[in-house]
């Protein structure tokens, strides 16, 4: 909004050439989202406490030291949509159509979410929306998501899939794609959300995902970089760099109160808006592959799961002591801020091993 408003009379006006920068936006956005966190944190996380009263319902079947967290209000995912939603709205160039693209899906995901955790909090039960109207409901929005990104990408790059490491080495999916880009929204949405389990343990690999993709996304989008580092340029796809601004401060103000001990959960109005966000703009800047390994934690967590599920099934044992991978070592004896602050270290190196593709081609 603000760059429709100034960057035309950047001419007259030199100060207002700023805004036709996509760093300066991104900065813009980054400190919006940060201040409406800390502004109105505090009054959302009051209004919740109030509306929920006993807060989101603890397991009685997880780690002891979980118990005390009863009376913790959950839904903060809505302050960081809040924060997100306006700032990109704010910074953004709002005719770049995959930007719109990706604030559906956010925004359409933090609904999905949304209605679990009030069906969580009215059934006083862990236990939410059902696991297959809250999957179709997934697959219907992440499949209309790609079905119009693919219609607004170059012919020759809307269903192809580019392989980390190598210069011109694509794959090309066809139809395939289809369901593929929608399984990579799916499973970094709900990957995300079983990753949510300790007081600040998601944010900040979410954080850090985004800081990245806010790095591909602008040299993606400029065709000097692009064609410098031998990746596909996605014209437009730079605007998203604003967006993911925007996602990191949120992140980092929803931090300040997410902190151990938390004052609020992000709940599934966070967690799950979160990770289909950071698919969607995956796929966009064709580094589908890219995040497998930036969001390496979040598979991880996710792997552990199905590994105990199917042993469990399969032999009557378990791999793990308890999934996810967190609640593991919390069983082995660690303390929460161990578990968080290692899985931090590990979301950090995984991170610089992504952004490590943009060269070693």
């Amino acid at each position: 909004m603000l760059y429709h408003f100034f960057a035309p009379y950047w001419r007259d006006f030199i100060l207002f050439n700023l805004f036709r920068y996509i760093t300066f936006r991104t900065g813009g956005a980054l400190m919006t989202s940060l201040i409406i966190c800390f502004a109105f944190g505090p009054q959302i996380i009051g209004w919740l406490k109030k509306k929920q009263g006993e807060g989101q319902p603890i397991r009685t079947d997880g780690p002891e030291t979980h118990l005390k967290k009863k009376g913790t209000p959950t839904m903060g995912g809505l302050m960081i949509l809040i924060a997100v939603i306006i700032s990109t709205l704010l910074w953004a160039d709002l005719t770049d159509s995959y930007t719109w693209v990706v604030l559906f899906v956010t925004f359409s995901f933090g609904t999905i979410g949304f209605m679990d955790d009030f069906r969580k909090l009215t059934k006083r039960s862990h236990r939410g929306v059902s696991a297959k109207v809250r999957l179709l409901a997934q697959i219907v929005i992440s499949a209309c998501a790609v079905t119009i990104i693919v219609g607004l990408s170059q012919p020759n790059q809307a269903t192809v899939l580019a392989i980390p490491f190598f210069k011109d080495f694509v794959v090309q999916l066809g139809w395939f794609f289809l369901i593929f880009a929608s399984f990579v929204i799916v499973g970094a949405s709900n990957a995300v959300n079983l990753t949510d389990g300790l007081d600040g343990l998601a944010i900040v690999p979410v954080m850090i995902a985004a800081l990245c993709f806010a790095i591909i996304a602008y040299l993606v989008g400029n065709v000097k970089f692009a064609d410098y580092l031998q990746v596909h340029h996605v014209v437009g796809a730079g605007e998203l760099t604003v967006f993911c601004g925007a996602l990191v401060g949120a992140c980092l103000g929803f931090l300040w109160f997410n902190a151990p001990p938390a004052q609020v959960f992000m709940g599934d109005t966070g967690s799950l808006a979160l990770g289909s966000a950071l698919g969607t703009i995956s796929i966009i800047i064709k580094h589908e592959l890219v995040l497998a390994i930036i969001g390496g934690l979040f598979v991880m967590e996710t792997l552990s799961v199905i590994i105990q599920v199917a042993s469990f099934k399969l032999t009557g044992k378990r791999v793990f002591r308890m999934a996810p991978l967190h609640h593991h070592f919390e069983k082995k004896g660690w303390s929460e801020p161990t578990v968080v602050i290692r899985f931090w270290i590990i979301a950090c190196i995984l991170g610089l091993i992504g952004l490590s593709t943009l060269k070693l081609r």
